[in-house]
């Protein structure tokens, strides 16, 4: 059996020293076969690679994490299938760290679950897809979950292969009942009033000073939501919709069951027919949770709320 085109090695590093020097020796190497290289980091560790680089860097493209994957849900769709798909049938190093120091304890799950899914959404594909942690920053629950979620381990030392790789285990393990708000507005909701959730929503954001294409992205979010409940969910569902952290979240909850581990993260032909549901509803918010068990599926998108 021919081994796997795919490969997803964590990069483990203790300083701005190491993390510059493995980062710039993974994209010269790649820059040398004549792959196409992409690094999504946040700003400053951007910055950092791009100086490393010298003028290398401008055959790179950079993105920066904390815009392009500020919802972990948008990174296999918009960032790590956005640079691959654009260049068919070759094999793309990509440099892509969804975790860093100041990812809050919510989002850290659908991070957790999006590096699991990374292996299932690109096996087969010619890609390398390297992910970096800084060791000294993060807490040991993230760091020891990354044996779990990379199948090989970087660090200064070397490389090795994982002893604890279990990618499904930790999509299940953060598939855990969402914690229940202290006060929020609801709306029960069916074919005949899909349209009261929508403004239900779009008058809460409204009062907290939300405006403009944001606001409609709120509207067509609960939009695409209230239709998978509609279509997939049983024929109704209950909004909820309240003010957590600095941010709104619209949460919709039904009697489906989401099945698919990467529903919302595959790409879809804009040509092709049909609602685009939990895609649109990942590249729109800032955070996606999503609890589902048979009999029961809540959903709940999150938008920063500027002050």
């Amino acid at each position: 059996m021919p081994a796997d085109p795919f490969h997803h090695p964590a990069l483990l590093y203790r300083s701005d020293r190491e993390y510059a020097a493995a980062t710039t020796a993974f994209v010269t190497e790649g820059l040398a076969a004549g792959d196409p290289v992409a690094v999504a980091v946040p700003g400053a560790r951007l910055a950092l690679i791009r100086d490393a680089l010298g003028s290398a860097a401008r055959d790179v493209l950079m993105l920066d994490m904390t815009e392009a994957g500020r919802n972990p849900g948008r990174i296999i769709p918009a960032v790590l299938h956005g640079f691959a798909d654009a260049h068919p049938g070759r094999h793309v190093r990509i440099i892509g760290e969804p975790v860093w120091p100041g990812r809050t304890p919510a989002e850290y799950p659908a991070c957790a679950q999006h590096e699991a899914l990374i292996n299932l959404a690109f096996a087969g594909r010619p890609a390398t897809i390297m992910c970096p942690y800084d060791v000294e920053a993060l807490g040991d629950e993230v760091i020891g979950e990354v044996a779990r979620t990379h199948p090989v381990l970087r660090d200064a030392s070397g490389e090795r292969a994982s002893a604890g790789d279990a990618p499904e285990q930790v999509v299940e393990g953060h598939n855990r009942p969402l914690d229940e708000p202290e006060s929020c507005v609801s709306l029960r909701f069916d074919r005949g009033n899909l349209s009261a959730a929508r403004a239900l929503a779009a008058d809460e954001a409204a009062a907290r000073g939300i405006a403009g294409d944001r606001l409609d992205d709120i509207r067509l979010t609960v939009a695409e939501l209230g239709a998978n409940s509609l279509d997939h969910g049983g024929g109704s569902g209950l909004l909820r919709v309240w003010q957590a952290d600095g941010r709104l979240v619209c949460e919709v909850s039904d009697s489906g069951h989401i099945t698919d581990p990467l529903a919302g993260r595959r790409p879809v032909d804009p040509r092709q027919a049909g609602s685009r549901g939990l895609l649109i509803v990942n590249l729109l918010s800032d955070l996606v949770r999503i609890h589902t068990r048979p009999g029961a599926t809540t959903v709940r998108a999150y938008f920063d709320l500027t002050t």
